[in-house]
């Protein structure tokens, strides 16, 4: 076992004068602070000793913080330099002091190091992880990655030593960013050599042990602190028992030899004799704070019984005063006691009301998520097939007909999606995405794939778009192409024989933002003054005639809501008979600069020339077929098969570099096939391939060792890149969501 001491930090970084305070407070903090120091540089008794002088002057004062502090510096002194049984008593002592404050931060301290006194000892490891998951939830309340960190890593040791290691290597995997960027020597040590025990015990590689059990051994090199020293003999214990598992018995004898150098250095007679020295003045003062204790709570109820005499007498009186109260009461009870029925007989109206309502709302949300699943589907079979009719056949590529039909899909799907979640627009649950485009294109697509509707209604259609504009903007271009959509589609139904013009023009920048004004202007109908202020709100539709301007109501709600997350404003002005104007403006960055590097990322990956095998575990026919064409246009080998236990029974056969997989499917779903393939002790990447989105799923696909989730449809680089990830990620295979 490895010891953390990692929450004395915080304990000395408050430990500050302040002015203002009373003088046994200020006192109380410096004997503190220099209890600390002595800690840090090993002189035991001494700090003992100035622990014990602060723990007294709390006591006195009935000061219950700084008690829990006195009590926790003379815990972590005992653990190692005296009784780990003494430092147990001493740990809960402070925390029945620190449970009479608010101060979570030294609960915290206490439950942590309470935990370490039962793990590091070996005396209970069940009782020792009880404590530390009640230190993570004070440490995770405070939002301390500090203490976050090292409690996680000492519950992961806790959990190894027990030999979970299915729910300690989650925790494990939890600390690697804060480590690997934040990380001091000790935690460090502790990660590579939690790593190492995990390879060593769990997967039984001893390669992959060695290798950071080395790691843990340079970090421990690099220590300057002296209290970390009984750490490293851990260290040291370990790989010696690591090395002398695996037969190689020089090895694990030069670690034995500096383990024994260091314990020696550390242990020696003389400061074990001083700390037992002042171990018994400690309880000897012990016993003296306790009899005032007793004295002090005699007075108190001594006191207590000459208040008692006078509180009497005003009882007697008060109750006087309550009986002549109760009977008015009475009187008006009877009064209330009918308009209290009819008031029961209307609330439990309203809860069945609620609970219908409540029903209703989980029935709406369930047929949302239904739909919006069947719907992306197919059209992930419709995108996927436009993709690779554009690859097979290059000589459509320029092909207007094409590049409608392309963008249709998509717009078709991001319309899809956000009708179907018009309720969580409102909830502001919809996140913009930035993405590099360039205006021109996006809007000549536009007009492309309006021209049907355009000739529909002999209406021209005309673009303006200033040249001021950077080349390339920065911002969510789908929901942009939606806004544009929506109001060109109405303007077209609402205009005969006329002209439709969108224009968009740079209206100002203010630093690193370009706001684009837009204007979609039509020479129709118009929009009658009386209709003006309420055509923004659902289910508007302004006097529908019986043969004529089909829709649902939603277009304008989803524009407005749509400019309100890009951050924007929108106006109209119209006239009857003579046409309606749409103002809106919108901020971008420019993409200028990040256009090559992202145009020169996505050739690099779809040009790579290496291959790799994808076994692909999906149900739908027509996606099978999308799928494995796409992959085999781009050099990789594919198999596929129709459900997980076929899946589960090819992995006995072949061997492949990753798995695509369905999550919905029949027979057995994506999440239980991967935790089967997980049990059987295959570590090749999973990647998940659904049409849910990914946030209603994470915490399932996390909980299933699922490596990573794309939405379908979604764009083919993105999915080659994600498969060359996991595939190449040599180091660490086991990385998960």
């Amino acid at each position: 076992m490895k010891q953390f001491y990692f929450l004395l930090f915080l304990l000395f970084s408050t430990l500050v004068f302040a002015q203002g305070e009373s003088s046994y407070k200020l006192e109380c903090k410096k004997l503190l602070k220099e209890s600390g120091k002595n800690f840090l540089e090993l002189k035991n008794d001494e700090s003992v000793r100035l622990a014990n002088l602060a723990l007294t002057l709390a006591s006195t004062n009935k000061d219950y913080e700084f008690e829990a502090k006195a009590y926790n510096l003379i815990g972590l002194n005992y653990v190692d330099f005296s009784d780990v049984n003494k430092a147990i008593d001493v740990y809960k002592k402070g925390l029945v002091s620190a449970n009479k404050t608010k101060n979570d931060t030294i609960k915290g301290w206490l439950t942590n190091n309470l935990a370490n006194a039962y793990c590091f000892n070996e005396i209970d490891f069940n009782e020792g992880i009880k404590y530390y998951k009640l230190g993570l939830q004070y440490s995770e309340k405070l939002k301390d990655d500090y203490e976050i960190a090292f409690t996680k890593l000492n519950l992961t040791s806790a959990l190894f030593r027990v030999s979970n290691y299915e729910e300690g290597i989650a925790y494990l995997i939890d600390t690697k960013d804060y480590v690997e960027l934040n990380g001091d020597v000790e935690a460090q040590i502790t990660f590579n050599s939690l790593y190492a025990d995990y390879y060593n015990n769990a997967l039984n590689d001893f390669d992959k042990a060695d290798l950071y059990y080395k790691k843990a051994y340079l970090n421990s090199k690099e220590n300057q602190t002296e209290f970390i020293k009984s750490h490293i003999a851990n260290l040291y214990q370990d790989i010696a028992a690591f090395y002398s598992k695996h037969g190689k018995f020089a090895e694990a004898y030069s670690f034995l030899r500096m383990k024994d150098s260091l314990n020696t250095e550390i242990y020696n007679a003389e400061r074990l004799s001083k700390v037992a020295k002042v171990s018994s003045e400690v309880d000897k003062n012990e016993v003296e704070r306790d009899l005032l204790k007793v004295q002090q709570e005699k007075l108190l109820q001594e006191e207590k019984l000459k208040d008692s005499k006078i509180i009497v007498t005003l009882f007697i009186v008060i109750f006087s005063i309550l009986m002549l109260l109760l009977f008015s009461m009475y009187r008006n009870n009877r009064l209330r006691t009918e308009s209290n029925l009819e008031l029961q007989k209307a609330n439990k109206e309203l809860i069945i009301a609620k609970e219908e309502a409540e029903k209703a709302s989980n029935i709406k949300s369930q047929f949302i998520s239904t739909i919006s699943h069947e719907l992306r589907t197919p059209l992930y079979g419709v995108i996927g097939t436009t993709d690779i009719i554009e690859e097979e056949h290059a000589e459509l590529s320029n092909s207007p007909h094409l590049k409608a039909l392309k963008f249709s899909a998509n717009y078709l799907l991001s319309l899809v999606n956000d009708i179907l979640k018009v309720y969580k627009i409102e909830e502001n649950k919809v996140v913009l995405e930035d993405n590099i485009f360039n205006l021109d294109d996006i809007i000549e697509s536009i007009r492309e794939s309006l021209e049907t509707i355009s000739r529909r209604h002999n209406n021209k259609i005309q673009v303006l778009v200033d040249s001021a504009i950077p080349e390339f903007l920065i911002g969510d271009k789908v929901r942009l192409s939606q806004v544009i959509i929506n109001l060109m589609s109405n303007s077209l139904k609402f205009t005969h024989n006329g002209k439709v013009i969108i224009k968009a023009d740079l209206d100002r920048v203010e630093g690193e933002n370009y706001f684009v004004k837009f204007k979609v202007i039509d020479t129709g109908i118009g929009i009658p003054k009386k209709y003006q202020a309420s055509v923004f709100e659902k289910f508007v539709q302004i006097e529908r005639r019986e043969d004529d301007y089909q829709g649902t109501g939603l277009g304008l709600t989803i524009v407005k809501k749509l400019i309100d997350l890009f951050g924007g404003t929108i106006t109209l002005e119209s006239e009857e008979g003579k046409g309606t104007t749409f103002t809106f403006d919108i901020p971008f960055k420019s993409g200028v600069e990040d256009a090559k590097e992202f145009i020169q990322e996505v050739e690099v990956d779809l040009s790579e020339s290496k291959s790799y095998k994808v076994l692909v575990v999906e149900d739908n026919k027509i996606n099978q077929i999308v799928t494995k064409r796409l992959l085999e246009n781009h050099k990789f080998i594919c198999e596929i098969v129709d459900d997980g236990f076929q899946a589960i029974e090819i992995l006995e056969q072949q061997e492949f570099d990753a798995i695509l997989m369905d999550i919905n499917m029949p027979k057995i779903n994506g999440f239980d096939t991967t935790k089967i393939i997980r049990k059987k002790g295959y570590t090749i990447p999973v990647i998940a391939v659904t049409a849910f989105e990914k946030q209603e799923i994470i915490e399932r696909a996390r909980d299933a060792q699922i490596n990573d989730v794309i939405a379908k449809p979604f764009e083919a680089y993105k999915l080659f890149r994600m498969i060359r990830k996991y595939v190449e990620n040599e180091e660490d295979k086991t990385g998960l969501l």
